[in-house]
């Protein structure tokens, strides 16, 4: 029987639920999870070598198409939560990041995905992932 090898690209980072970001149950109100979402997307770009920015700046815009999220326990104020993003296909036309949220307790809080597309900013259509940005998926791929 053969193995089977995870392969993704896989990034931590680290946020403190600000007061501004609770209801009134000092629960992290249900919006404010996609800001959090694109927080990790932009610092696990900038981990493999180039900002979103960059990115923008080569005339590519990321546009999400797609958004699930589960809720398995509330996130608090002021907790620090630890939001693991990965990438585990290698991108097409489009890239799909999958995202867990961890509590100070390292109790697993939340399950989301994202899917974003490639769009070129000139033409306004659909395109593979570029080259500039395929190269620096590849060569931080984990096997």
């Amino acid at each position: 029987m053969s193995k089977i090898h995870l392969t993704m690209i896989y990034t931590t980072h680290s946020i403190r639920v600000r007061y501004a970001e609770t209801d009134p149950m000092k629960y992290v109100y249900y919006g404010n999870y996609a800001q959090y979402f694109e927080v990790a997307r932009v610092e696990l770009f900038r981990s493999i070598g180039m900002s979103y920015n960059e990115i923008e700046n080569q005339g590519i815009w990321l546009p999400v198409s797609d958004y699930k999220i589960k809720y398995l326990r509330p996130a608090l104020y002021d907790q620090k939560l630890e939001i693991r993003t990965f990438v585990k296909k290698i991108p097409g036309v489009k890239i799909e990041f999958e995202y867990e949220i961890y509590n100070e307790e390292n109790i697993k809080i939340t399950e989301a995905s994202t899917t974003l597309f490639f769009l070129d900013a000139k033409t306004n259509k659909v395109i593979k992932c570029p080259d500039f940005l395929m190269e620096l998926i590849e060569k931080n791929w984990k096997y």
